[in-house]
């Protein structure tokens, strides 16, 4: 069972979303202010977030990147906008994956599964595994990423994208095949969403994000990991 915090200022699709989470055996928590689901992060250990982007107070994007200043912990977006460049904001201050409204409440319960299950840790028999003569180390069993020695907090779909990317180093995948990898479900939006968690992963892990050489840009593929299995 999972703590899942619903943040939207429409009473109705808070209750909606609730029940079918709590149907799927998770505990529900419920804000209906950017002020209040802030209050709320910072004083409670929630497993995942679902935001919506059009709040009376703060903006979902605001509210996003000031969660990410402090946690990794999952968010997956509720929106209306259609635009594009909207939707690609929205990943790159830190969301994992979004749903437009209007949504199915059976598919958002999907969504939320599958980005659970992308965070947690697999089973024991996983041992650690190194690339680039150590600078970036893989614990599979303790979900834990360092790069040169330091610890680095991925999120869930950054985990994932990382992961798969070093399943094969040196092996590019295309967008389409990483972002449905990764996702754990067939994908049909814009391929590209997966620029933007890229973009954050290189943050986070790259010695000069501007010249990545841990995850290579292969153009018009994809991405590779540019450094090699140890032995």
């Amino acid at each position: 069972m999972a703590v899942v915090l619903v943040v939207d200022d429409e009473v109705r699709i808070r209750d909606l979303v609730r029940r079918y989470l709590e149907h799927d055996g998770h505990q529900v928590l419920t804000a209906g202010t950017g002020a209040d689901a802030l209050d709320i992060a910072a004083h409670t250990k929630v497993d995942l977030i679902v935001l919506d982007l059009r709040l009376p107070d703060i903006g979902g994007e605001d509210v996003a990147a000031e969660i990410r200043r402090t946690s990794d912990v999952p968010i997956l977006m509720l929106t209306a906008k259609v635009d594009e460049r909207d939707r690609i904001h929205g990943l790159e201050v830190g969301a994992d994956d979004y749903v437009t409204k209007p949504f199915s409440p059976r598919e958002l319960v999907l969504r939320v599964g599958a980005i659970l299950r992308r965070g947690r840790a697999p089973s024991a028999d996983s041992s650690a595994e190194s690339f680039g003569g150590g600078l970036l180390v893989i614990d599979e069993t303790l979900r834990r990423v360092t790069i040169d020695g330091r610890l680095v907090e991925l999120t869930p779909t950054e985990w994932g994208v990382l992961l798969a990317l070093a399943a094969q180093p040196g092996r590019v995948c295309s967008r389409y095949e990483l972002i449905n990898r990764v996702r754990g479900y067939e994908f049909d939006g814009y391929e590209r969403t997966v620029d933007s968690h890229v973009k954050n992963l290189r943050r986070k892990i790259e010695p000069d994000p501007t010249q990545p050489t841990v995850v290579q840009t292969v153009t018009g593929v994809g991405y590779r990991l540019g450094l090699s299995r140890d032995r």
